[in-house]
């Protein structure tokens, strides 16, 4: 999967069209002006965009100048990532997939052009967003930035082979070392020796076969089949094959020795340093007890103790997506799918026959009667709890009995006695059941009671035990991918004796080192890069699904550069996400780095250190949606401070700001306790979290703030609220849950994945308005029900498109493609519900409203009204009631979910978990959340935030601060308290910005 998108290279606009640098003085625009001093005087060295109207943009014409930082800001939904990204990224790329050829565009699908004029001066773009994290679960970091590439290589070139068993040091075997291994096999057993000429590779090889031919060989195994070389053998060329020769056939007794020797160094000599044993007992024989079927014998490594070859080092053997490198059990995934007790039990404290989930809830008598029998033969009760059950009935209970017992069948079908047989026990018994799964909702309930479990050959590895054996200096190559990216280039640094091991003796031999110089120097630079984007706390090994976005794309940064590229507009979406303020200043350097090796940089931003160091603002509004689309301010920050329309130079020159409160609530004695977390890399720690308050966990990244409420918090009160979720591992007990009946986790996914999920259902308020246009005179005349009026069901719907307003075209190995419906023209409903209006409106043009719009529609109308008044409060006055789900950002479905919250009746038990929700927000959205999250607290909820925005962490009751790095110098409560208190903290890398912070925005009375 490519790793970059690249776009076109389109030449700068030449002299004599009007465009070029000799205009004189009084006919340049100001704007250019002000480029012309930035980028020394040459107006070729800018990008113009002209008459852009992608999405929500108002005809914009822009130039900015090229090999600078250029940022782009505004408020979330003024389009910004519709100029960044929909127009001249997608124009840049459009041009270069146009310059390949026929052949190769049929490959990339259609590029549409972007609703743009003209676009002059682009380089070729690549765009490093954050919907690029891979979801393959073969994918780690290693893989991603390549570093396991190069890792891969060392260790195949420069490694030093073990024997996996006892760690002895391999060494090549001599030819009598071979033969007398050969001569210990029992008399009489019959064998015989192949020479491997072709291992796993594709073709006809029938230049080989006619060779052996005239070799004078007879007989060759291909694939485990012996065939006669005179029959006329024809191969798959598309299949891998295996293909040795047949040197000889032989069977064990005494005077053997000398043929043996000779058969053997032909086989060695046919086989380059290899030869098989393979032992061919008759039709009718076992094999001899103790004897392998086959054994590899090599010229170049072998165990002396135990014969345990390893194959010859090659890069492939390191790699687990490779079926030489990958462990045999998990092929390289380090995880198996499996039943655990944790899943099927997940409340011990139940009696037997209500504790196992998957059958609790069955009507189904047989497995009642199945327990009861099992209970009778090994002397418990079916009401008898399951964690008081002893260890052996338990054992009996999941895994089976070895002993036949008596079983009264309770069948519906029969009326016998019974039986007698073994009882199969309550994993495999479910094993069999996903195995012979015929419907996919049986399959789906039971896979809701799988775990992801390490694999017990590789403990989780992903490798073969032969390439974990292989070592360079003292360090398998698990020893460098499964620490932290700062121990890792520690460790590469003591290999080659440089960084902080200057002057130290180098681990490596002078061999080693003169073979792997050029590889350690590139795995140490890559490291490095990775440190420099502020992810030292990240392992090799550690999946890239697992990743946050912004984890991904500083990832992707950072390959970036080490690609080392020069003249390419590389275009950035909000790269500081997921950031702690310690490590932005590293951020933004990496960018200059980036931006001084002679590329233009176009950041999308809300983040204040990277809008004050760009080198180039445009500041995109003034509102969201319909409200923006227009250039509010362009040029350096003091034009951005000036412009009075900019919502974001508002902010930042301190003309408007979010108030820190001046009191912090005191929630009394209600709280949560998180005894002795040890999971991931919390040490051991004791949390308590204040209920009926807005508390914040903070921290640096990978400081261990989304393992503590993600993975401990979250699956604990899910499993005490009820669900059948595990208790999770890790974590000793939950304190005070009494205080709690429900938790809502709000995060960033999408609302509905498809085009029939929008706000307006999802927040419930088009069923109020499906009713009031059902009550109208028109429909009651013809006799229409609610249900007339949604495009779910037949009735009312367009049945062209099924009430989509859109076609979906299936395009195999591309993306699906939605065209307009031609029935009803995107209107969803068909001609009949079209004409019952309601003030004027038809059902289809109030999903064509915004959100502001139909709140004065149905203001009269308190179930819709109230609903939509919340989704204005929250700052989504702008979107349309209709818009498809997949379209909103994730900010946008974050505030959807939590209008929808604000608008349900307060029970104040309820706790939210949110994780960074000021993702993708800018200043002015930033103050619409905090006011709307102090609402919900005010009702007597209780919130939970990870953030690392300081306009948040200061407008909380209560900080949690951990720390106080990040990886295995984390895990530690570092301050706890109010953001007072913790600003005042030494240690605290939170309070150290938070003490600015609060110095800058004093607090001030709520109700101000």
């Amino acid at each position: 999967m490519p790793r970059a998108r690249v776009g076109s290279s389109s030449k700068s606009a030449a002299p004599g069209n009007g465009t070029s640098g000799t205009l004189p003085e009084d006919a340049v625009p100001t704007p250019e002006k002000a480029l012309r001093t930035l980028t020394g005087g040459s107006l070729e060295d800018v990008i113009r965009v002209r008459g852009a109207r992608q999405h929500n943009l108002r005809n914009v014409d822009l130039t900015i100048p090229r090999n600078r930082m250029v940022v782009f800001t505004g408020v979330s939904g003024s389009g910004k990532s519709s100029l960044a990204f929909d127009t001249i990224f997608a124009e840049g790329q459009r041009r270069y997939v146009e310059s390949l050829s026929a052949y190769a565009r049929q490959f990339l699908g259609q590029v549409d052009k972007p609703d743009v004029d003209a676009i002059e001066g682009l380089s070729p773009a690549i765009s490093i967003d954050q919907k690029s994290t891979s979801h393959n679960p073969r994918s780690t970091v290693g893989t991603v930035t390549e570093i396991q590439d190069y890792l891969r290589l060392l260790y195949g070139r420069a490694g030093e082979p073990h024997c996996p068993q006892c760690d002895r040091s391999i060494k090549p075997q001599s030819i009598d070392e071979m033969v007398d291994q050969i001569l210990t096999l029992p008399e009489g057993t019959r064998y015989q020796l192949l020479a491997p000429v072709v291992r796993g590779k594709k073709g006809t090889h029938v230049k080989l076969l006619a060779g052996l031919v005239a070799e004078g060989f007879a007989r060759v195994r291909i694939n485990g089949e012996v065939r006669e070389l005179a029959d006329n053998i024809e191969l798959d060329k598309n299949h891998a094959h295996h293909i040795e020769v047949v040197v000889d056939r032989l069977v064990a007794r005494e005077g053997i020795n000398e043929r043996l020797t000779d058969s053997l160094r032909t086989a060695l000599k046919r086989g380059e340093g290899l030869a098989l044993v393979e032992v061919v007992p008759k039709a009718d024989e076992p094999l001899p007890e103790g004897v392998e079927r086959e054994r590899l014998y090599s010229e170049n490594f072998a165990c002396p103790v135990h014969g345990a070859v390893m194959e010859e080092l090659s890069p492939r053997l390191f790699s687990f997506n490779s079926p030489y490198g990958a462990c045999p059990d998990c092929h390289g995934i380090g995880h198996l799918r499996k039943f655990t007790v944790e899943r099927v039990v997940p409340d011990p404290s139940l009696p037997v026959y209500a504790a196992i989930a998957p059958w609790s809830d069955k009507e189904n008598s047989y497995y009642f009667s199945l327990l009861f029998s099992v209970g009778e033969a090994f002397g418990f009760e079916l009401k008898t709890p399951w964690n008081l059950l002893t260890e052996e009935q338990r054992t009996v209970l999941l895994h089976g009995s070895q002993e036949p017992i008596a079983i009264k069948a309770d069948s519906r079908y029969r009326k016998s006695e019974g039986y007698v047989r073994p009882f199969e026990g309550i994993l495999p018994i479910l094993e069999r059941q996903l195995r012979d799964a015929s419907g996919e909702s049986v399959r789906q309930k039971l896979e809701k009671y799988l775990e992801l479990v390490p694999c017990e050959s590789c403990h989780g590895l992903r490798l073969r035990p032969e390439a974990l054996a292989v070592r360079v200096g003292p360090y398998a190559i698990h020893e460098l991918t499964s620490v932290s990216v700062a121990d890792s280039l520690e460790r590469i640094e003591a290999l080659m004796g440089v960084g902080t091991h200057e002057g130290a003796e180098p681990l490596l031999s002078s061999r080693q080192i003169q073979i792997g110089d050029l590889v350690l120097r590139e795995i140490r630079m890559r490291l490095r890069f990775l440190l420099d984007v502020g992810l030292d706390y990240l392992s090799l090994d550690r999946p890239a699904m697992t990743l946050s976005g912004g984890e991904a794309q500083r990832i992707r940064l950072a390959t970036q550069i080490g690609a080392g590229l020069t003249g390419v507009l590389y275009v950035l979406d909000e790269p500081s996400i997921g950031l702690h303020q310690r490590d932005n200043d590293r951020l933004l350097a990496t960018l200059t780095k980036l931006r001084d090796l002679g590329n233009t940089l176009i950041v999308v931003e809300h983040d204040e250190d990277t809008i004050r160091a760009a080198d180039y603002l445009v500041d995109i509004g003034p509102g969201a949606g319909v409200h923006g689309g227009h250039i509010v301010a362009e040029g350096s920050l003091d034009d951005l401070l000036s412009a009075e329309a900019s919502l974001t130079g508002a902010y930042l020159s301190g003309r408007r700001s979010i108030p820190t409160p001046a009191e912090r609530r005191d929630a009394g004695s209600r709280r949560l306790t998180l005894a002795n977390c040890t999971r991931n890399n919390l040490q051991g720690i004791d949390v308590e979290i204040p209920l009926g308050r807005l508390v914040c966990v903070t921290g640096v990244s990978g400081s261990g703030k989304s393992t503590l409420v993600n993975e401990l918090l979250h699956p604990a009160l899910e499993n005490r609220l009820g669900m059948k979720v595990p208790f999770p591992s890790g974590l000793e007990e939950l304190r005070g849950i009494k205080a709690i009946d429900k938790v809502i986790v709000i995060d960033q996914s999408p609302i509905g994945r498809t085009p029939r999920s929008n706000p307006a259902t999802y927040t419930g308020a088009f069923d109020p308005i499906r009713q009031v246009f059902a009550a109208t005179v028109e429909a009651k005349a013809r006799g229409y029900q609610v249900g007339q009026f949604s495009f779910n069901v037949k009735g009312g719907r367009c049945e062209a498109c099924s009430g989509q307003g859109v076609n979906v075209i299936e395009m195999n190995f591309l993306p699906d493609v939605y065209v307009q419906c031609d029935v009803c023209k995107g209107a969803r409903y068909n001609r009949e519900t079209l004409q019952v209006t309601f003030r004027g409106h038809t059902i289809a043009d109030v999903l064509e409203m915004t959100v502001e719009q139909a709140a004065e529609v149905f203001a009269a109308i308190p179930q819709a009204g109230d609903r939509l008044s919340t989704l204005v409060d929250v700052g989504l006055g702008y979107i349309k009631l209709g818009q498809p789900a997949p379209t909103l950002s994730g900010g946008e479905a974050q505030r959807v979910k939590l209008a929808t919250e604000l608008s349900r009746r307060a029970t104040g038990k309820t706790l939210y978990l949110i994780d960074e929700p000021t993702t993708g927000l800018s200043f002015y959205d930033v103050h619409k959340l905090m006011d709307v999250m102090q609402r919900l607290v005010d009702k007597g909820n209780s919130i939970l935030v990870i953030e690392h925005n300081l306009d948040v962490i200061r407008c909380a009751d209560w900080l949690i601060d951990l720390g106080p790095e990040g990886g295995d110098k984390g895990g530690q409560i570092v301050a706890v308290g109010t953001p007072e208190t913790v600003a005042q903290h030494a240690a605290s890398h939170t309070g150290r910005y938070l003490r600015h912070v609060l110095e800058q925005h004093p607090p001030i009375p709520l109700a101000a």
